[in-house]
């Protein structure tokens, strides 16, 4: 959504680094390009122009005139008003003393609230919570129906004892639900009203009259980001005539320039707490200003990535892979398969990248990566027998004929993959057996050992003969006089070495069949 305002800000910054110092210039023509990025993003006008002035004056303090690098202070001082703007720290929920929690959500009609009813269900009870949803949007037709359907995805009981469509009492349902959900000891209970098709009196009086039936421990106005100027109206007219604690966010994946999220929380006073950034359930969490700025700056959004790891994998596969890593096994194509489907539980793979830092200087790129290639992938390797996927050297031209026939794909699909896993395979062979060139070796890797054998062996062997004949003479002259000085120490013959600890007193060893050792005293051995 952001990536218009990311985009400019980033040739922005661009043009500040290598300058050891700015002039008054350089600061008025950074003030006015992001001026120009901003009001491009749709970000109200009253915003931009406190946004602009608080940047000016502290660009022109001393925090940036003393500084090293004052393009990167200034960086700094955007990402810092960035994240005030939106909302400085991170909103959560505020939970009853005495459940349930009542969360009401109310919005435009077409915002998104039934579903984001579900998505926000579903994040409370992975949180270990037994949320209620309620249906208590009785105008618009099939808006039960529709929310009993998102219940059972998310797999969140619906309470819904009104058809609706224009049938049933809401204030009553809501009331209703809230008893129920005492009875049934669910300890979240989250109320869907009905959305109107702009300010209407009549229905924001019936949001009104719901708020004061269950007084809601939280109320949550849903807007959609993709409106932009006009959500700073609809959200200040809610607050006037209903109000609320906090905003959610939907759409947040579409292709609008974001400025919404940027006005609401200045413009109203009320922070974003929830963010919907896509039409799965799972693509939803809470909204975190430092994250979002960091993102909209081209930083990345490593924490959040980090997170979603986290909360998709599990701990056991984790560990599954990373003793297979540390191991001297060979890396193989059932091992790749299982990263690909670890991968593919994140989400989309543009989106993955999206959340590392400065990829936003390769969206186009980004933007072209296609799930589906996975997908082909995948299918060509469960394409192959047990045997080929352990030991892809077996591949040979019947075989790829056969998988890529199998899987739906080319030879040259299946000859392409086997030979990048090779690539990879041998890549991940470097970083076992002492790390990639200018690397350390990987900690706990079984190469680390073999690495020092070899050099432990080299060591025993001595310096090897130079293939340069003056060297290489040299290299014998001082041989011949080593082999001359130990002669001389020696008393002109060279003496046994002493016998291995456990061989005192004259012994063979019992794997020699025991006795005394014979004196060796009185033999000379060769000089050479």
């Amino acid at each position: 959504m952001f990536e218009t305002l990311s985009d400019r800000l980033t040739s922005v910054f661009t043009s500040l680094r290598g300058k050891g110092r700015l002039s008054e210039e350089d600061i008025n023509a950074t003030a006015r390009e992001i001026r120009l990025a901003l009001l491009e993003a749709d970000v109200a006008l009253p915003v931009v122009r406190e946004f602009i002035a608080r940047i000016k004056e502290r660009a022109r303090g001393e925090e940036v005139s003393k500084a090293l690098n004052p393009a990167q202070q200034v960086i700094k001082i955007v990402n810092e008003e960035l994240v005030e703007i939106l909302g400085g720290e991170t909103r959560e929920i505020r939970f009853a003393k005495n459940p349930p929690t009542v969360i009401m959500l109310a919005g435009l009609q077409g915002a998104g609230k039934t579903t984001l009813a579900g998505k926000l269900a579903r994040w409370l009870a992975a949180e270990r919570n037994t949320p209620l949803l309620v249906a208590a949007d009785l105008q618009r037709p099939n808006a039960v129906t529709q929310l009993q359907v998102v219940g059972e995805r998310a797999k969140v009981p619906v309470f819904a004892p009104q058809p609706g469509n224009g049938v049933g009492d809401p204030v009553e349902v809501a009331r209703e639900a809230v008893e129920h959900a005492k009875r049934a000891n669910h300890n979240i209970v989250i109320v869907d009203t009905a959305g109107r098709l702009g300010v209407d009196a009549e229905m924001m009086q019936q949001a009104a009259d719901i708020r004061d039936a269950v007084r809601p421990d939280e109320i949550l106005f849903v807007v959609d980001a993709m409106i932009g100027q006009d959500a700073v109206n609809t959200a200040q007219a809610f607050l006037d005539g209903v109000g609320y604690d906090a905003v959610a966010l939907t759409k947040l994946d579409g292709d609008a320039r974001g400025g919404a999220a940027l006005s609401i929380r200045h413009i109203t006073g009320r922070p974003i707490m929830f963010a919907s950034t896509g039409e799965k359930l799972e693509d939803f969490d809470l909204f975190h200003p430092d994250r979002m700025a960091s993102r909209i700056l081209d930083m990345g959004d490593v924490l959040t990535l980090i997170e979603q790891a986290q909360r998709t994998f599990e701990e056991d596969e984790v560990n599954k892979m990373a003793s297979k890593m540390a191991s001297d096994e060979d890396f193989t194509l059932d091992d790749f398969l299982e990263q690909i489907s670890m991968v593919r539980k994140l989400g989309p793979i543009g989106n993955l990248l999206g959340m590392m830092p400065g990829m936003g200087q390769m969206r186009e790129q980004i933007n072209n990566v296609d799930d589906r290639d996975l997908d082909r992938i995948t299918a060509i390797i469960r394409s192959m027998t047990p045997a080929e996927r352990q030991n892809p050297k077996l591949i040979n031209g019947s075989r790829r004929l056969r998988i890529a026939n199998g899987s739906g794909t080319q030879v040259g699909d299946v000859s392409g993959l086997v030979t990048r896993f090779f690539e990879a395979q041998k890549m991940m062979r470097q970083m076992k057996n002492g790390g990639m060139p200018g690397m350390p070796g990987m900690p706990g890797m079984g190469g680390n050992r073999k690495k020092a054998k070899a050099q432990a062996k080299k060591a025993k062997k001595g310096k090897q003969r130079s293939g340069n004949p003056l060297k290489a003479k040299q290299q014998e002259a001082e041989k011949a006089a080593e082999r001359q000085r130990r002669r001389e120490e020696g008393g002109g013959q060279q003496q046994m070495p002493d016998l291995p600890p456990g061989l005192g007193g004259g012994q063979l060893p019992p794997a020699l069949g025991g006795g005394k050792m014979p004196d060796l005293s009185a033999f000379k051995l060769p000089e050479k």
